[in-house]
């Protein structure tokens, strides 16, 4: 049944002041978390500026806070984030290709899909007990570099997945109707069309997925990732400590000058994490500006 005119407008008004007052409690949480990180960023800066210099940058891990460093802690990063995406973007991008664009529509398919966004979930500490059954008792792995990367990039798998199957979904379909048209097959269509258009949203959704993955220190924890470590690694089965890891250290100990050197080392982390974020920023502007070209 129709509204009469003065019914219907006092509706408009009250749909106006409803989104109104939700969009003023998404502004306020917003600037509410913007604040709070404000502050925490500061604070940061404020320890560990004085700290920070090319000494700390190229000096191991020490017991006393003026000649502490944290380039093994940096390199074993490097380490561990290398082999992780190695592992991890390959399988993530294969299998979003294969649910979007092979897999047929099974329940079985829907319960995988369902178990994949769920596993999105998982505390890491239980990838941690995982990577240790499997990775370090089972396979033989010890602590070494390889495991930890494995049981990473066991945990960032199923964001890359989702990421790249969002990614591969939006592609239009008129693409790849037209190339089967002009005669492609289904791989061709996929390699030529696909994935470049896709492409973009796959990087971001890696980067941001390494971006969770260099910050977890519960796993390596679990698996025996080393507190102190005077060198650098020279292979996958070296063992090895991060940037996570050695913050985690310097916070326990009583003196307060480790303290300063924690908020250096987040300094340090935040710094990577910016650098890596930028790198898909800029990759995805590239791959963007080549698609309208």
């Amino acid at each position: 049944m129709a509204l009469a005119p003065g019914a219907f407008a006092r509706h408009r008004s009250a749909m106006r002041k409803r989104a109104a007052v939700f969009y003023s409690l998404i502004l306020t949480a917003t600037l509410l978390g913007l604040v709070v990180l404000a502050v925490l960023i500061v604070d940061v800066f404020r320890d560990g500026a004085r700290w920070l210099d090319w000494d700390f940058i190229t000096s191991f891990p020490s017991r006393f806070p003026a000649r502490a460093g944290i380039k093994s802690a940096i390199f074993g990063t490097i380490w561990l984030m290398g082999f992780t995406a190695l592992f991890a973007f390959p399988i993530g991008v294969g299998t979003a290709i294969y649910l979007e664009e092979y897999a047929p529509r099974h329940w079985l398919i829907q319960i995988l899909q369902l178990n994949i966004a769920n596993l999105a979930g998982v505390p890491s500490i239980v990838y941690g007990i995982l990577g240790l059954t499997l990775f370090v008792r089972a396979m033989s792995l010890d602590r070494s570099i390889l495991a930890g990367a494995l049981t990473i990039a066991l945990l960032v798998l199923p964001i890359i997945i989702i990421a790249a199957r969002e990614a591969i979904k939006a592609v239009p379909n008129s693409l790849r109707e037209g190339s089967y048209a002009l005669g492609a097959t289904r791989w061709q269509t996929i390699w030529h069309l696909v994935l470049p258009q896709a492409l973009p949203g796959i990087l971001t959704g890696t980067i941001l997925a390494l971006s969770r993955g260099i910050g977890e220190t519960a796993p390596l924890l679990m698996i025996g990732a080393l507190t102190f470590i005077a060198f650098t690694p020279a292979s996958p089965l070296d063992p090895f400590t991060v940037l996570p890891i050695q913050i985690f250290n310097w916070t326990g100990r009583p003196q307060d000058e480790f303290r300063g050197l924690a908020a250096a080392g987040i300094i340090v982390l935040l710094g990577i994490l910016l650098l890596m974020n930028t790198g898909a920023v800029l990759l995805r502007n590239k791959f963007q500006r080549r698609d309208e070209g």
